[in-house]
């Protein structure tokens, strides 16, 4: 038997320890890399806080055209849905009975006169025979009384002549503003003036400029008394601000060139609804909007200087507390308490938790986790808010 070399085992062994890795080493090339996460930096912009309300669109004017006498409506005066000027003819009715109520008026306004001529000659008669006691007292008062009563009966006369001449006059029937017609509710040749025939027969509105009217809850009220209220002057009579702070948004999304003002603020709160009822002026130069469209009105409250915004997806909400991942210089991930406070569109406006230069996970919140490394992409996020401006 050969004798053990002992050295030569211990050369083997410390060469086997050289060349074996480590657990650490072998460990650490089986980690894999910290994954790709989307981030985008927190945006940091003046922040109109603005709110949307439904309204409906009506002209500056709309004055419905009335039939104020029952008749066959005879002519109409006007093309539908086209200008017309103050004073203009729009409609005629039939006119042939209240002519006639008219020359039987004036007879009897001239035969009233008669008997008023007649009563008055009669009494400067029995004055002269009064005074030298010709006739009686109550014979000169009988003749001052016929007088009277043929003078009432002659105003009376007249009053009714003055009434037929008046429904005569309704038969023509006149703008009373210059503004766009609708369509006629009656055709030429139908009785007109009594229910349920047309008495409405049209409707005349002013749109060189146009009123919206929208409803506002009390606690919205509060908001909007504040911000466009003048201050309290010495009658106690509060005043909107003569300030363009309007914006109408159209049915098809698009924005109306023209901003607007309040115009006023009703007096009560329908107690039914808890609404109140504000009306708002927009001018209408190019007669685009019409009355009876809706659209939203657009108001702005007030300006948040440098706010901080990030998207809605960004933030999580649990229990009312509102949170984001946000990512270091480190590159590890942080869950962060945030104070989310007004949404506007698709982003959320945030009080406080965050500054202009973090960066906040906006894809892939489900894989992170606080004190999680990963390698931070930088996106540009495109917010709803630029796009519609």
């Amino acid at each position: 038997m050969k004798p053990f070399n002992i050295s030569g085992f211990l050369a083997l062994g410390i060469g086997l320890l050289l060349t074996m890795p480590s657990c650490k080493e072998k460990a650490a090339k089986q980690q894999p890399p910290p994954p790709d996460i989307q981030v985008m930096q927190v945006i940091q912009q003046d922040v109109p806080l603005q709110r949307d309300f439904v309204g409906q669109v009506y002209g500056l004017q709309d004055v419905p055209i009335r039939a104020r006498v029952e008749g066959y409506l005879r002519d109409i005066h006007f093309e539908e849905g086209r200008p017309v000027k103050k004073g203009q003819l729009l409609y005629t009715i039939d006119s042939q009975p209240f002519e006639a109520d008219v020359a039987s008026m004036q007879s009897k306004v001239a035969e009233a006169r008669t008997y008023l001529v007649n009563a008055e000659s009669e009494l400067e008669r029995y004055k002269p025979l009064a005074e030298i006691n010709a006739v009686s007292k109550s014979d000169l008062d009988r003749a001052q009384a016929s007088r009277d009563a043929a003078e009432a009966s002659w105003q009376a006369a007249q009053a009714n002549l003055r009434m037929a001449q008046i429904n005569l006059s309704y038969c023509s029937i006149h703008s009373p503003i210059n503004g766009l017609i609708g369509k006629t509710q009656a055709r030429a040749g139908e009785f007109v003036g009594r229910d349920p025939n047309p008495v409405i027969l049209n409707e005349v509105s002013r749109v060189d400029s146009i009123r919206i009217e929208f409803f506002l809850t009390e606690a919205e009220y509060l908001v909007v008394a504040r911000e466009f209220m003048s201050d309290q002057d010495r009658s106690n009579d509060y005043k909107p601000k003569d300030t363009e702070n309007l914006t109408l948004i159209l049915a098809d999304g698009s924005v109306y060139d023209h901003r607007g003002t309040v115009e006023f603020v009703d007096r009560n709160v329908d107690a039914s609804t808890g609404s109140l009822l504000v009306q708002a002026s927009f001018p209408n130069p190019t007669r685009l909007l019409r009355p009876g469209m809706f659209a939203r009105v657009r108001v702005d409250f007030e300006m948040v200087k440098d706010g901080i915004l990030v998207p809605q997806r960004c933030v999580k909400e649990l229990q009312g507390q509102y949170s984001v991942y946000v990512v270091g210089d480190d590159n590890v991930v942080q869950e962060r308490q945030v104070e989310a406070t007004s949404r506007i569109r698709d982003m959320w406006l945030i009080s406080s938790g965050l500054n202009a230069q973090d960066k906040v996970v906006i894809e892939g919140m489900q894989q992170v986790a606080t004190g999680m490394p990963v390698n931070p992409v930088l996106t540009e996020y495109k917010s709803r808010t630029e796009e519609q401006g």
